[in-house]
């Protein structure tokens, strides 16, 4: 697995748990709006490729932490945190995500994934093995303009089937949607609520603007107010059981 990131501690990102959380490194969108731009922009390594658009940009990469290491930190950490968030980049890209998951089950953790929902083939082999405990997948925009938010033309029949799968896979999962003024109105909020409809959780995260992103013309840029966030709400709640802003 290559690893870019490790968060040793967090009682955030997956509620109800004491976890760490693991950023494999290497994206397939190129969302303006990114928070992690050294985990999007990968070395080059198995089948993640530069685009053209990233070259020169490999010294700026964090350095790539062993996975070996990764494993001696989770064993010294056993009965002390009890989950690890396997995020990213875009966690399912990696061929060999399973073996790595299994590994870190072996140690007794429960695990969360976080996905952009690129690529069901992988989530419904995780799911068959029942590797995950958790899945939290980001729904970037409506059908209609999902290109404009993650830089490239995705496959939305895929989107659509990791979406169903993760509705119907048994397991507690949640979607979420970073809202972007550029971006997301009331006409966008409504066409991705087609996309989720009947879902347990949907949480509409405000854009943060004040950090390092993948497009550097979006930071400092405008941001909702918390009254325009709850009128997004208002159309949001329609669709899920629990809508809420986070």
């Amino acid at each position: 697995m290559i690893i870019g990131g490790i968060e040793k501690f967090s009682l955030i990102d997956y509620a109800g748990h004491l976890s760490v959380v693991v950023f494999t490194q290497g994206c397939n969108f190129r969302c303006h709006f990114c928070y992690n731009p050294l985990l999007v922009l990968p070395t080059q390594a198995g089948e993640i490729k530069y685009q053209s658009s990233d070259a020169g940009n490999q010294k700026n990469h964090p350095e790539i932490i062993p996975e070996d290491d990764f494993f001696v930190f989770l064993k010294e950490r056993t009965g002390k945190l009890d989950a690890v968030v396997v995020s990213g980049g875009e966690p399912t890209l990696h061929k060999d995500l399973d073996d790595f998951i299994i590994k870190i089950r072996d140690l007794g953790y429960k695990v969360k994934l976080d996905t952009n929902g690129t690529n069901p083939k992988m989530l419904e082999e995780l799911l068959k093995q029942n590797l995950l405990d958790y899945i939290a997948m980001d729904i970037k925009s409506g059908e209609s303009t999902y290109d404009l938010i993650v830089g490239v033309q995705p496959e939305m029949n895929d989107i659509k089937k990791s979406i169903e799968i993760i509705k119907n896979s048994g397991i507690g999962y949640e979607f979420r949607t970073t809202i972007v003024p550029e971006f997301h109105n009331e006409e966008v909020v409504k066409e991705m609520g087609v996309l989720v409809n009947g879902a347990e959780k949907w949480y509409l995260q405000p854009f943060k603007s004040d950090t390092d992103l993948v497009n550097k013309d979006f930071e400092n840029s405008k941001i909702y107010t918390d009254a325009e966030m709850k009128e997004l709400l208002k159309i949001a709640s329609k669709f899920a059981k629990i809508v809420e802003i986070r």
